[in-house]
């Protein structure tokens, strides 16, 4: 099993759990691949920087993008701080050059948010759909998967799918829409990552989800730091929690739990190019 998206960046420093620590404890259960994912600049730097370091984890992968708020706060010229921001063309400039690094496997995440960013807002809507479609672009030169980010925004997503062309692999990270949706998804071919939050007791939509596509274009992720599966919801996310989630997934695809593993870390293997365990 792979655990195909989670933040390993926010366990820099951390002297209980290092990301090395992050690895092996998911190796115990099982998780034998884990995917971190540098979503603002200085997480993407990190991110390559770790990837080029001999001493990696041989289970380690990356992938870098300019999220999409991220994308908004570039397009004003500053953070929330205040403090100054590179201009967005200059990011994703930056992140082409990172993404070509060794052990990079997905140019993610991307996509549209109008949860924290205001679709109302002008400039910040102009500045989502400018990287979102620039990030189409680089996983189509690339060849690599593309993971999206999509909050609140399915119909904007479809959309500028369809009129730019989706990438070959396409993956709706940590899926947030109802069964409509993932019909709409997988019907496209797009692929389907679910986190904790399947578990959540107010997810009857991803669970329906579920219900609806069952399991053959379905991979798991943590999203780690974030987006812990009950019974733990509150605490620090970690890979080696994705056994409780792959629970979840099984039983609202109505498939055994060992047939639902198998088959989804075929399906993560073949998407990231990931050699067999």
């Amino acid at each position: 099993m792979i655990d195909n998206h989670c933040h390993l960046d926010f366990a820099d420093g951390d002297e209980e759990l290092t990301v090395t620590g992050h690895v092996e404890r998911a190796a115990q259960v099982g998780i034998d691949g884990v995917i971190t994912i540098g979503s603002d600049m200085e997480a993407a730097r990190w991110t390559a920087r770790l990837m080029a370091d001999p001493a990696r984890p041989a289970a380690l992968r990356g992938g870098v993008a300019v999220h999409p708020n991220e994308a908004a706060l570039h397009a004003r010229g500053h953070g929330h701080d205040g403090e100054p921001m590179i201009p967005l063309d200059e990011a994703i400039a930056e992140i082409s050059q990172l993404i070509r690094t060794d052990g990079m496997v997905t140019v993610g995440e991307t996509g549209l948010d109008w949860f924290r960013t205001s679709r109302k807002d002008e400039q910040a809507r102009d500045a989502q759909f400018e990287a979102f479609r620039a990030h189409i672009a680089l996983a189509k030169e690339t060849g690599l998967p593309m993971q999206i980010h999509d909050r609140e925004a399915h119909r904007d997503v479809l959309e500028v799918l369809d009129a730019d062309g989706a990438p070959d692999r396409t993956v709706l990270h940590c899926f947030s829409g109802d069964a409509e949706f993932a019909r709409a998804c997988v019907d496209r071919g797009f692929y389907l990552s679910f986190a904790g939050n399947v578990t959540f007791k107010n997810a009857e939509n991803l669970r329906g989800a579920l219900a609806e596509v069952g399991i053959d274009r379905v991979m798991v992720e943590t999203d780690a730091p974030f987006l812990t599966p009950v019974p733990y919801r509150g605490r620090p996310n970690s890979s080696y929690l994705v056994p409780l989630t792959m629970a979840q997934i099984a039983e609202s695809a109505g498939v055994d739990l060992d047939e639902a593993c198998r088959r989804v870390g075929e399906t993560t293997r073949e998407v990231y190019g990931w050699p067999a365990a």
